[in-house]
């Protein structure tokens, strides 16, 4: 229905919204009034608007990565942020090399990485970095290179499971490194890598 005033003489009308838009005199002054367009009461519930495709994809990210690592001793999500998240705290029970204090790299099996989806993604790639120290050519205290891998179509849980690789030195580039010690430590050290040769393929994938 919809309810307005003449603007004649304040007479009250109550109209079905069929009537928008129509003339007709006032019974009370003989004035001539419109009936106005229906308006939307404050409290009729605001539209839904459908999911984009970054929140469909986020969605997407979230069930594969909570199916693939559910009963995976190797790879823990220990902590997310948003819904569905956009932000990743993932532990990792992979051997890899720390950066010992005697300047010769020692073995260390716990790792911590977070992964945040920016507004970009998956556009571009997620921004990846390590929470625990680590040597590796590839990986400095504000970044792990994953960018000059990722494309649009590359699922969320494939990277997590690259950089698990990367910290176990399945996965290194020494040609363009972020630390140029470790680049060179792994170019003479080939015969011992990888430090840790497990798959890190959860069996449900």
């Amino acid at each position: 229905m919809i309810e307005f005033a003449c603007t004649g003489c304040g007479k009250s009308f109550s109209v079905p919204d069929a009537y928008a838009g129509r003339s007709a005199k006032c019974k009370g002054c003989g004035a001539t009034i419109t009936v106005p367009t229906a308006t939307k009461s404050v409290s009729d519930p605001a539209p839904v608007a459908k999911p984009g495709v970054r929140y469909r994809r986020l969605t997407a990210d979230a069930q594969q990565i909570a199916h693939a690592f559910a009963d995976f001793p190797a790879i823990k999500i220990i902590h997310t942020q948003g819904d569905p998240p956009d932000l990743y705290r993932i532990a990792y029970r992979v051997w890899g090399l720390d950066r010992a204090t005697d300047g010769k790299p020692a073995r260390r099996d716990r790792h911590e990485v977070e992964i945040q989806l920016t507004a970009d993604y998956p556009r571009l790639a997620p921004k990846c970095r390590m929470l625990t120290p680590i040597f590796h050519p590839n990986i400095d205290p504000a970044t792990i290179c994953v960018g000059d891998h990722w494309t649009a179509g590359e699922r969320l849980v494939d990277l997590v499971i690259r950089i698990g690789e990367m910290i176990a030195y399945q996965a290194y580039n020494i040609r363009s490194p972020l630390d140029g010690e470790a680049a060179m430590w792994a170019d003479l050290h080939t015969a011992e890598l990888p430090i840790d040769p497990a798959n890190l393929h959860p069996p449900s994938l």
